[in-house]
């Protein structure tokens, strides 16, 4: 690491979410300005600054130094105080203002501001009122550089400090010093490990009752994290044990107090016949899932008003409207779907690719309409989202968007505020987790109905819970499924495999025209052949556009044939450098104008989420910002940590590509990718692809993954909950 100190000249870009700022500083004994970059919160043109980092040559900005840690040191001369002071560094004081207050106070402007601000109204022409708001704004200067200076003490790139700082404000010094592990549960990038070597740095002992509390609450949220709702006692009592590396006896004493002052959950409904076997959950998931179960309830309880409007003799002529008007000949498994969602309260519509689920909502929604019924229509993903639209006719939102999800972390929907609609539909159900299941259900109005659709076979949710697969396995929700193959006439390749993987049965190759297979034998072999059938044979072939058509859906991140490796070979055939095409380093990511890129993790305040997929459309050289224009037309711009959110898309993974649809599939599949070959893995893969399904790799791979389905079993709790009422 090295260090560098200087004057702060100017300042080119500073982002106000993340303090990423860009910025020229004179070095010390040069002439000259060098450019750096880094997290660099509360820093002014005028301060002295001492910083450690990284020289760097970047390919279009050229040399610059990454800030990794700083300090300031405030100017000593006049000219430097009133350059400081007239900054933009305090609300209301400009250059002119400044220059007033040091031609008053001279060399001492500084200790005046710091030890006797009330002398601010000496300075002609600043009133009592103006001189004590640039006292208080001079003070919140300082905390801001106590607390970044306490931060990085304590070894926090400033990155994390900046997190730390724009969640707790003022009070960050306070919550680090006194309750570190509060960070791990409530700032967004600061994991338990590093709230752990905090601890340690302050003195906070092995076997601290605070430490071992923070590790169960971890394991617990790492346990969500792989789909669990719950752990059982002992489990999670020796996963705290191995991760702390205390006992289990100390774990199991916190692990009483926790119990008894609410902060676990030891559930009296999903219980266990070995009491080491008994649930524990993290409070707010254990109130999901009862939330669900109890609205669930609800629902099958409720009485329909709007079945009193289908009457049984009518529904023949209805079914005929359809029909002869909309051309709509549903098969006798869609019209008893169509039937059920209006006549009862809550369903359950399920099926494979080309089953008719989006000709059944169709329809659905056609009667609804014409009988002036107010339908709304929801999915998990904004893909899914838009599907829905285009099959059905009518919008369809994102359900953090239906509920309105505010910055503040509130749905403005919910049981106070519910939704306007008579039936809500929820495609792609197998996505949702418990959480998002028991808002959307609090926002459902009493006495409307739910229909939920989904593939029971696909991966399940990404979050904690497998809500569509525990309603099917409760057996008390009305349920549709729909098992005859409609799509293309039952020609479909893509269709058929789809359902023999989900048979346990291996594909056939050579039966169809959209569904081939090429073998590979090494990881090497397998990715150089992806980037070969992505880039020149596949769109020879079918005249399609290998970067807005064909999406390459891996198993894993990792290895020559996972997402990451690639990601940066398809960039480097499809999108390479080249004069006059901007381009952006972030970490090892190289972003460039026409890449293909899809956002990381919820972003409540953007409106953006995991799993949007955008194209960069420009890069702001000065302010070394990234701009992305995603699928739904909203521009996005990305600076500093914030491109931390952002990745290629050439290549996802498969959890990725859920509630989406591509007409190319390309599916690297090896030995290599085990434990990860699964049967509802591969099935998920190939039922993304509308027209041509491509799986490269190793045929022992393909037949790993359609015979493994013990895969590791949730633990949850709804299906229980339902059955015992």
């Amino acid at each position: 690491m090295h260090e560098l100190d200087g004057i702060l000249e100017r300042i080119t870009f500073q982002s106000e979410s993340n303090g990423y700022t860009v910025a020229q500083l004179r070095p010390t004994g040069k002439r000259h300005t060098v450019t750096i970059v880094g997290n660099l919160i509360g820093v002014q043109p005028g301060e002295q600054l001492i910083l450690e980092g990284e020289w760097c040559d970047h390919p279009t900005h050229g040399r610059q130094f990454r800030v990794q840690r700083y300090r300031t040191r405030l100017p000593a001369t006049i000219d430097g105080i009133r350059r400081y002071l007239g900054s933009g560094l305090i609300k209301g004081v400009g250059p002119a203002t400044a220059k007033r207050i040091t031609e008053t106070f001279g060399k001492y402007t500084l200790d005046v501001l710091d030890r006797e601000p009330e002398r601010l109204c000496e300075v002609p022409g600043l009133g009592r009122k103006k001189a004590a708001l640039i006292a208080e704004a001079w003070r919140a200067q300082q905390r801001i550089k106590d607390v970044m200076l306490l931060l990085q003490d304590l070894g926090l790139p400033t990155g994390v400090a900046v997190r730390i700082y724009r969640h707790y404000g003022d009070d960050a010094l306070r919550v680090v010093q006194q309750e570190p592990y509060r960070l791990a549960d409530e700032v967004d990038g600061v994991g338990f490990r590093t709230a752990d070597a905090i601890a340690t740095g302050l003195g906070i002992t092995r076997d601290d009752p605070r430490r071992i509390a923070a590790g169960l609450r971890y394991a617990l949220g790492q346990a969500s994290n792989d789909g669990h709702c719950y752990l059982p006692m002992v489990k999670l009592i020796e996963r705290a044990s191995g991760l702390l590396s205390v006992t289990k006896a100390a774990v199991s004493d916190v692990f009483t107090q926790m119990l008894a002052h609410h902060q676990l959950w030891r559930d009296p409904v999903v219980t266990a016949a070995d009491p080491d076997q008994y649930p524990i959950y993290l409070p707010p998931l254990a109130f999901a899932e009862i939330g669900v179960a109890n609205a669930i309830r609800r629902l099958l309880q409720q009485y329909s008003s709007m079945a009193d409007h289908y009457v049984p003799s009518r529904w023949e002529l209805v079914f005929a409207h359809l029909a002869k008007r909309h051309g709509m000949n549903l098969s006798a498994q869609q019209r008893t779907a169509v039937r059920t969602a209006l006549t009862t309260s809550v369903m359950l519509l399920t099926g494979g690719p080309g089953t008719g689920k989006t000709t059944s909502l169709r329809a659905l929604v056609m009667l609804l309409r014409a009988r002036g019924y107010r339908p709304l229509l929801a999915a998990p993903t904004g893909r899914a989202a838009r599907r829905l639209s285009e099959a059905t006719g009518i919008e369809a939102r994102t359900i953090h968007r239906l509920l309105e999800y505010g910055p503040d972390g509130e749905f403005r929907r919910n049981a106070d505020n519910p939704l306007d609609c008579d039936l809500l539909v929820i495609d792609e159900a197998s996505m949702l987790d418990i959480v998002l299941a028991n808002q959307l259900l609090k926002a459902l109005p009493g006495g409307a109905h739910l229909v939920i659709v989904g593939d029971a076979d696909q991966l399940p949710s990404v979050g904690p819970g497998r809500v569509l697969g525990d309603l099917i396995e409760s057996g008390v929700v009305p349920r549709v499924h729909l098992d005859a193959i409609f799509r293309q006439a039952a020609g479909s390749g893509i269709a058929a495999n789809a359902r023999r993987i989900n048979d346990g049965q291996m594909p056939e190759w050579g039966a169809h025209d959209d569904f081939y297979f090429f073998a590979a034998d090494t990881p090497e072999r397998c990715a150089a052949l992806t980037v070969e059938l992505v880039v020149e044979r596949i769109p020879r072939r079918f005249g399609v556009d290998p970067r807005r058509d064909i999406q390459v859906l891996s198993p894993t991140h990792k290895g020559v044939a996972g997402v990451a490796a690639l990601n940066a070979a398809l960039q480097a055939a499809l999108n390479p450098p080249r004069p006059g095409v901007a381009e952006y380093h972030s970490g090892g990511t190289t972003f460039r104008v026409g890449d293909r890129v899809i956002q990381q993790r919820n972003d409540y305040d953007r409106d953006v989420y995991n799993g949007d997929v955008g194209e960069v459309i420009a890069i702001k050289a000065e302010e070394q910002t990234v701009v992305v224009r995603f699928e739904d037309g909203r521009t996005i711009r990305y600076s500093g940590l914030d491109l931390d959110d952002l990745a290629l898309a050439y290549a996802l993974s498969v959890h990725k590509s859920q509630g989406s649809e591509y007409p190319v599939v390309v599916i690297p599949l090896l030995l290599a990718h085990q434990p990860l070959l699964q049967r509802n893995l591969l099935y998920t893969a190939v039922t993304r692809a509308r027209q041509l399904v491509v799986i490269v790799g190793d045929r022992r791979a393909v037949a790993t993954a359609v015979a493994t389905t013990e895969v590791e079993r949730r633990y949850t709790g709804l299906s229980v909950r339902l059955r015992r009422g």
